[in-house]
Formats: structure tokens, sequence, C-alpha cells
């Protein structure tokens, strides 16, 4: 029977083998092969590739070679930054001596603290005339147009002082904003933002002291600001001055400035803060806990314990041992 096979089977069909085919299909797949190798070793060696060092990011910062470091500073905010007997001192200023320690500027000699009021804090940061500013500067969205920030390093809210005198009427948001009523603040703060809002009659200064003189002397019904600022004009006056503690405003996060441009320096100062941040959070001891101890703790809170928040977007950094002066 024709077309069968002598096996009795169907006849086997020829299969062709399209050689240029094959070929092609081989070079497609070691081609894909060997990308994928590339990929894999790249991706390996940026996984394996350590990151930068803080003496590396140091050199490109904008202080660095400089023989002294500007830090801008309140003089006029007790507890928080002050002069007593000729000396810098406050909880603003000790952070700044352990940022400035840690930079490689150990002593005060190596630094330069220069006086800044509320509304002349960026104006500072920006004109080139100080390399940071520690001085009780609030991150706000608009402020990080201008200027760069680190931290933050303490959070707090806004509230209000008041004469003892006036307790029995002054309690509530809505004593406060009742015709007659003077609240004095600073300007260019975020109190005054704050204020301005809700309608307060606001009375604007530019050194806080004038608000506690004009208390004291009757010109002036209560002041606002910062609890921690607050918490220090009270320290001066505890027989005659009072807090009176209202939700005001959003949470302030106090923050370190640099100027906007230099991201090696904001990363340095985030690296220092996060790293006394990780020294205190199991309940150690750290350079913001002694200050925090030795300034304004005893008065900030009534004397209720206070943790240092966590700093945010710090980079990873590989930390030296010996603090190198980068000078």
């Amino acid at each position: 029977m024709g077309g069968r096979t002598r096996s009795g089977g169907w006849p086997a069909r020829r299969i062709r083998f399209d050689r240029p085919g094959l070929r092609r299909a081989a070079t497609t797949a070691a081609v894909a092969l060997t990308l994928l190798l590339a990929t894999a070793a790249a991706c390996a060696e940026q996984r394996a590739a350590p990151p930068p060092s803080v003496q590396q990011r140091l050199e490109q910062s904008s202080i660095w070679g400089q023989p002294v470091l500007r830090i801008g500073v309140a003089t006029n905010e007790p507890l928080m930054g002050e002069v007593r007997n000729g000396v810098h001192t406050g909880f603003d200023v000790e952070i700044a001596r352990y940022l400035a320690a840690s930079l490689g500027y150990a002593s005060d000699k190596d630094i330069r603290f220069v006086e800044v009021h509320t509304d002349d804090r960026l104006e500072f940061l920006i004109g080139g005339k100080v390399d940071l500013v520690v001085a009780s500067l609030s991150y706000t969205e608009e402020r990080a147009k201008l200027i760069g920030f680190a931290g933050p390093y303490l959070v707090t809210r806004q509230s209000f002082l008041i004469p003892v005198a006036a307790e029995s009427r002054l309690r509530t948001l809505e004593d406060f904003q009742a015709p007659g009523v003077d609240v004095c603040s600073s300007g260019s703060s975020t109190t005054e933002s704050e204020l301005a809002r809700r309608g307060f009659a606001v009375k604007l200064v530019e050194d806080l002291q004038e608000c506690v003189d004009g208390m004291l002397s009757g010109r002036f019904d209560a002041m606002s600001s910062d609890k921690t600022i607050l918490a220090g004009f009270r320290s001066q006056h505890p027989q005659k001055l009072m807090p009176v503690d209202l939700p005001l405003g959003a949470i302030e996060r106090i923050c370190v400035g640099v100027p906007i441009g230099d991201t090696a320096l904001r990363d340095v100062v985030g690296h220092f803060l996060k790293e006394s941040y990780e020294q205190g959070r199991d309940g150690g001891t750290s350079p913001w806990l002694t200050a925090y101890n030795k300034t304004l703790g005893p008065w900030y809170e009534d004397g209720t314990e206070v943790t240092q928040p966590e700093p945010q977007d710090v980079p990873e950094l590989v930390d030296f041992d010996d603090k190198a002066s980068p000078r």
C-alpha cells in the first residue's frame, strides 16, 4: 500500500532546520543575556558603593577652609539665646556650639556669634552674613523657598503669656480676641501670621523684651510667641507673668537654617543632629539632652520631660572618628 513504510507506520516528516533563523535567535539570546549580566553587575556595584563620608560632604560645603564659623543667634531670648556677662548662652546657643564642634570649630574662639532678630534671620542667611542660623527658626514652606533647613531639633507650639493680674479675664481665645485686648508679638514670625489670620489686635515689635516691658507696665495685655521663648521670659518674672496654654496655630518645627544652595552643609548638620538623636533615643545622655537640661528644661512645659525629635531627610553618611577641622 503506497506511502506506508516497511514498518507499517506513516512516512516520517522531514523537519527543515532554518539555520540562519537559529543563528539570529541565538544571537538575540546572547545579547539579552549580556545586557542582563551587565545590569546585574551594575546593580551589585551600586549596592556595594558606600555612601559619601562626612569629610567628603564637608569639603563640598561653603564653610570648607573658613577659619571661623559664623552663626546667627538671638541675644534677647532668655533660656534660648541671650548674652550674660558677655557670654552667649541658651538652648539654641548650646545646640550651635555642639554643631560647631562637630564641624571642626572646637571653641568659642573659632565661632563668631552674630546677633539676629526675628525679622532679619533669613536676610542674614541669604546675604551671606552668617553660615548658619540657630535662633528659634521655625520651618515653613514659604521660608523653604528662600533658605535650607536641617532638623528639626525641637518641636513646640504657639502660646500666650499674660500678667498674673489678668488671669481672671484672659482664659479663652475669645477673651484674647475681644475688642480692646492688645496682644504683642514680633514681626516676620509665624506667630504674627497666625494672630493676623485669626483677627487678633496685634502690636508688633522688633525685640520681644518690649512685649514683656509693655505687659509689666500695663501697655499690653498679653504676648504670643513659641512656648520656648515664653518660658524664657516667664523664668525672669515667675511671680508676675504666667502662661495660658491655648491651642493656637500649627506645630512649630524648630530647625537650623542654612543657605538654600548649600545641600552639603545641610546634610552634615542634619547628620550630627541625627547622631545626637540616636544617642538619646534609648534614654542615654546626648548633646541635645545636656543642652536642654542646662537651659530650657526646668521651665519648659513646667518641667515635663521632653525628648529630641528625630531630624528628617538626613542622608546616610560615613562618620569620622576624629572631628576634622575644615580649615
